[in-house]
């Protein structure tokens, strides 16, 4: 825990100021791959009583046109948060027509390539732009790849907060107030990458896959029983290089050193051709495959572990949100589904990720080498990814070896100070019980969810298939038996129409070519 920690916590601590950190706000996007009731994936169009996939505020889907995405409201209070997703969960069952959210990031069994639907958002110019981004990247990454699931985690902190964090030292005091946010969140981001490799320790929860899923692609797991397939020490498959890799991303390193380095890098990739794209083109037969042969279609293609983020208007590029009024939150997106809990995520996880976002944001965090891109971190958290439970597993810090637990208790002195001014100002406080309940897993790696699965399914000789398809089966009995009250019931049915009239209006709007919507959007980045 360094000094310049401890400085900013006393000032934003202080009687003065003493409620600013208990303002971050928190919200969750949660995907949930729809199966049958064998556990195959669904085939079934978006349920017509979720509303309009397009326009719904809290339900929407992505990629696959099976993969459900859950998003609540940003609040200050993660229960709160926690609740709300719950609901959506509640909802959601009451219309599955006997179908099952699979509780899992890694997929079930997949029918063939061609036979996996994706999103499909109606004939608007802007439902459009999002399917074909998604032939896209069927055609660049495969359609297996876009039923992986799993949980996005937003935060920010009160826009107040980050004059204090200056005064207390550390950063450039001629930035105006947008840019001192912005530069805050970049500095958030750098010590998210070199401290990331301990979320997925903690919350790796996919170190199995079934077989089909590789659609016989070269691999090195090991074959536990049936089709299950695995890696004896990963703690998630999903955010291994069998996820979302290609050669056209693998030189992609975004700067982290501030907001216009990373922009003009991901700017570059929106706008550099790739020869494996050219050749394909953006059209085969007078219909569209993607929506440019560039490096990234767009910007959302580059699939980072935390992004800077901005609330973009619509038809409005991320790029250009960013650009032009900066960073207003961030979002992790290496987080795992929970197998064990009902809705994928628990209130204690969620209390853990605010307090290591919290410190994250507020400990020192000097630019990373190399233009601002850290091997070492990125090495780290590869490591972990692949074998985070193999004892004696030994990471790297400044250059030299260091144990995971050392490394781990390096950090827990800041992030228990973190926990504990959280629960100054916290109603219900249990950031600090959130950060006990983890520390216990590095002094126990069997209590990790990626240990206890897979000695559930040595336990049980299940199948990594048969083991989720069963503890789905239980989580939606748990959620159907806890209807939503008639009110609730009623609001969400009243977000659904009014998504599906929203729609309507967009899509009677023809006024403009989808050809010239597309061009438009890619011309709206400028210079």
């Amino acid at each position: 825990m360094s000094d310049l920690l401890i400085r900013r916590l006393d000032e934003l601590t202080h009687a003065r100021h003493g409620q600013l950190l208990g303002r971050s706000l928190t919200g969750i996007e949660k995907e949930n791959l729809r199966v049958t009731a064998e556990g195959r994936l669904a085939l079934t169009p978006h349920p017509p009583a979720l509303g309009s996939a397009l326009t719904h505020p809290y339900i929407t889907t992505d990629y696959a046109e099976a993969l459900l995405e859950f998003v609540t409201s940003a609040q200050s209070d993660p229960e709160v948060v926690i609740e709300e997703l719950r609901n959506i969960h509640r909802y959601v069952y009451q219309h599955l027509d006997g179908e099952l959210l699979w509780n899992q990031s890694m997929p079930p069994e997949l029918p063939p390539e061609g036979d996996i639907p994706i999103g499909w958002y109606g004939t608007s110019n802007s439902g459009m732009l999002r399917h074909v981004y998604r032939r896209g990247l069927a055609l660049r990454y495969g359609k297996a790849m876009q039923c992986i699931a799993g949980v996005h985690f937003n935060f920010s902190l009160d826009e107040t907060i980050w004059p204090l964090i200056d005064s207390a030292g550390g950063s450039n005091e001629a930035l105006d107030d947008q840019e001192r946010q912005s530069e805050g969140y970049m500095a958030l981001i750098r010590n998210f990458s070199r401290y990331s490799w301990l979320l997925m320790y903690l919350f790796g929860a996919s170190p199995a896959l079934s077989e089909g899923f590789l659609q016989g692609r070269p691999h090195q797991l090991e074959r536990l029983h049936g089709d299950t397939l695995y890696l004896p020490w990963a703690t998630s498959l999903r955010m291994s290089d069998l996820g979302y890799q290609n050669k056209a991303q693998a030189g992609l390193r975004p700067c982290y050193t501030n907001l216009q380095a990373y922009l003009d890098n991901l700017y570059h990739a929106v706008n550099q051709p790739w020869p494996a794209y050219e050749a394909l083109g953006t059209q085969r037969n007078g219909q569209w495959q993607q929506l440019s042969t560039h490096i990234l279609q767009i910007e959302n293609e580059y699939y980072a572990t935390i992004r800077p983020k901005r609330v973009a208007r619509r038809g409005e590029r991320p790029l250009r949100a960013l650009h032009d009024r900066g960073v207003q939150y961030v979002e992790v997106r290496c987080i795992d589904i929970d197998p064990f809990d009902p809705i994928g995520i628990s209130l204690d996880t969620a209390r853990f990720l605010r307090t290591f976002l919290t410190y994250c944001a507020l400990e020192d965090s000097p630019n990373l080498p190399r233009d601002g891109w850290c091997e070492e971190s990125a090495e780290n958290f590869a490591t972990v990814v692949r074998e985070g439970r193999r004892p004696g597993l030994e990471l790297s810090w400044q250059h030299r070896a260091i144990s995971l637990p050392a490394f781990a208790d390096q950090l827990w002195p800041g992030l228990e100070a973190c926990a504990q001014a959280l629960d100054a100002v916290s109603p219900q406080g249990g950031h600090m019980a959130a950060l006990e309940q983890q520390r216990r897993k590095v002094d126990d790696v069997s209590a990790t969810p990626s240990a206890r699965l897979m000695q559930a399914l040595r336990d049980s000789g299940q199948t990594f298939h048969d083991f989720t398809l069963a503890n789905s089966r239980t989580h939606a009995q748990t959620l159907l038996q806890q209807p939503l009250p008639a009110e609730l019931a009623a609001r969400f049915r009243a977000a659904s129409a009014e998504s599906l009239e929203a729609q309507r209006q967009l899509e009677s709007d023809t006024r403009t070519s989808f050809e010239d919507y597309v061009d438009a959007y890619h011309a709206s980045l400028g210079d």
